[in-house]
């Protein structure tokens, strides 16, 4: 089974994650390990001090890639009450892997003469593997001196521990240091972790953190949440092998730790109020991937941007999914380029650095006409004809998340609502780029207003509380009927005039969707509702931040769900997670958490900077 994630402890520096338990232990849950990329690097990790291990006591994690561990060593501490001997763990995850500190501090009375042993073990398995719930086989190890060195494939590894006698107990390498405390004092033994991996596909960052801090002073659980928000962030930032020196945002760990082309555009696109670095970055890469040709097998297209960038290919057992490592299954992320493009561009992006992606604008346009509409009804809807792909390719692509109200899921080919929107900006918009550099764009405001027509002939339904929008249409053109959060990407793209953002706004702003922590991504009315179905009920912090946003721009006040989001964020400790339960607050007193979400998420933690710039301009404009 795919492991939980919401009750163990992670500290990242991308490319490289560890995940281990509240005393650092690493083992005793099936995610557990050092990875680089998609590759676990060490499997089980264990400290024992005098030959046993200690009893935890407290974890401190003070920044995203470091984090700190104490526990009791009173197999060998006196006879009084207060214990006298522990042991401090601070643990850092490095670019390239982990160095570790354990720090045994003494107040006994007598001298200690003891041992601290660390025992590894690693299984080499890649990220696949681990999330199906199996592990690899054990890895080998080499000796040379106080130097461990193992490996497979492209991928290579050495453990350093100076001064510790090393050994080979079955799949186990022990580290062991001698110890010897004098009464009141301490002692500190050091150990690292150092991989490469040849064949990798996304590396470390070389240039600085591309946006600006800003400064929130009114409201304490904003602050906590930008603050840590922005942390994560910078942990999760990466470069391609292909493209170095031009930043992204991984879209979250442990699953998604690389490039992913909707994730990152959309990460990209709320961090603008910070500088428009990370955007044009961004935007280049994306474009350095541009499909180029038609290839079934990939679903690249000329002109299409890329959905996600993979070291191997991505095998999903169980679901006939095998996706190849550069994979272009996505309806939303070509459009979404072109909207980034436009925003960066009136954000303050230099005309010279979007004069360079012009090119790529054209064909990402093109493709929303020539492949995009793949039937010539404009509007942009897809399936996957690879046989092997993602059966849903908007940002809700699981199997099941586009469905009637009665539960019954809608066959493809699949026009999903907020990608029509994100079409006719990108159309709009695009025709804006295009004139400002003295190019022709009134072909493409020609197709905005034939895609506005045919969304506004075909998209909206009526039920007992009103008129709404679909999710989406099915193969046979009809109206998928279930409410759902998707709406809300409408709003603030000029596909709506004001009275239907009214309708809108109700729709999401209603106990059917609005959960108190965020937005359900589908209705409580609905047949297929399920407060952790992944996209059936959940919420997605960056899916309500995308309503705030849009409310913003229509002149509505998104208040409440910028206060759910803020509540759902205290109660995660202000590292919000990819996606958490869809019960009421009413119901339960905190938000429940989705066991396998991904932590920290990209879009996720920018939806911060999004709720931080509505409030901003609310303050603004009041």
């Amino acid at each position: 089974m795919q492991p939980l994630l919401h009750d163990q402890h992670v500290i990242l520096r991308a490319p490289v994650q560890a995940w281990q338990g509240p005393d650092g232990s690493m083992g005793d849950a099936p995610i557990h390990g050092l990875y680089l990329g998609d590759i676990r690097l060490i499997s089980h990790l264990r400290l024992r001090v005098g030959g046993a291990s200690g009893e935890h006591v407290a974890i401190a994690e003070d920044a995203a890639d470091r984090a700190v561990f104490v526990s009791l060593v009173r197999q060998l501490d006196d006879a009084d009450a207060d214990p006298h001997l522990r042991a401090v763990r601070t643990r850092t995850v490095t670019a390239s892997g982990l160095r570790e500190g354990v720090r045994l501090e003494s107040a006994l009375a007598d001298p200690l003469r003891t041992t601290v042993e660390i025992a590894l073990s690693s299984d080499l398995a890649a990220m696949d593997l681990v999330k199906s719930g199996r592990s690899g086989d054990p890895a080998a190890f080499e000796l040379a001196g106080t130097t461990a060195h193992w490996g497979r494939d492209a991928v290579r590894v050495a453990v350093t521990a100076e001064g510790a006698r090393l050994r080979v107990d079955g799949d186990l390498l022990v580290l062991t240091w001698d110890i010897e405390l004098v009464p009141g004092s301490a002692a500190e033994v050091e150990w690292r972790v150092e991989a490469t991996d040849a064949r990798a596909v996304v590396t470390a960052p070389t240039t600085p953190v591309p946006w600006s801090q800003p400064s929130v002073v009114d409201d304490d659980r904003l602050r906590r949440w930008v603050e840590r928000a922005l942390g994560d962030l910078d942990a999760l930032r990466l470069e391609t092998t292909r493209a170095p020196g031009e930043q992204f945002l991984a879209a979250g760990a442990p699953w998604f730790f690389t490039l992913f082309g909707r994730d990152s555009l959309w990460a990209a696109r709320m961090l603008l109020p910070l500088g428009t670095g990370l955007a044009a970055s961004t935007l280049r890469v994306l474009a350095r991937f541009q499909g180029r040709e038609s290839v079934s097998d990939t679903a690249e297209q000329p002109g299409k941007i890329m959905h996600e960038l993979r070291r191997d290919t991505l095998e999903i057992p169980g679901e006939a999914i095998a996706l190849p490592p550069l994979y272009y299954g996505t309806v939303d992320a070509t459009p979404l380029w072109v909207c980034l493009l436009h925003d960066a561009w009136r954000a303050g992006m230099p005309d010279a650095e979007v004069a360079e992606l012009l090119p790529h604008l054209e064909a990402a346009l093109s493709w929303m006409r020539d492949f995009g509409d793949s039937d010539g009804d404009g509007l942009l809807e897809y399936v996957d004809e690879t046989g092997h792909g993602l059966s849903n390719q908007g940002w809700k692509d699981s199997g099941d998340s586009v469905q009637w109200r009665d539960g019954t899921l809608a066959q493809g080919p699949i026009a999903l609502c907020e990608v029509q929107a994100y079409a006719y900006e990108a159309a709009r918009h695009g025709a804006d780029l295009l004139e400002h550099f003295g190019r022709d764009g009134t072909g493409w405001r020609d197709w905005a207003s034939r895609l506005r027509a045919a969304f506004h002939d075909r998209f909206w339904v009526d039920d007992p509380e009103g008129a709404f929008p679909a999710i989406a249409l099915d193969a046979d053109k009809r109206p998928v009927d279930s409410v759902t959060s998707n709406i809300g990407h409408l709003l603030g793209t000029g596909l709506l005039d004001a009275a239907q953002a009214r309708l809108v706004a109700r729709r999401l702003l209603s106990p059917a969707l609005d959960s108190g922590y965020g937005l359900r991504t589908l209705a409580t009315d609905a047949g297929g509702y399920w407060p952790l179905g992944y996209h059936r009920g959940t919420v997605w912090a960056h899916d309500t931040a995308i309503a705030i946003r849009g409310l913003a721009a229509e002149g509505i006040a998104p208040g409440p769900l910028i206060d759910g989001l803020l509540s759902a964020a205290a109660a995660f400790d202000y590292r919000m997670p990819e996606l958490h339960g869809g019960d009421a607050r009413s119901a339960i007193g905190r938000p429940v958490p989705y066991p396998a979400a991904c932590r920290p998420q990209a879009w996720s933690a920018a939806a911060a900077v999004t709720c931080l710039d509505a409030k901003v301009r609310n303050a603004g404009e009041s």
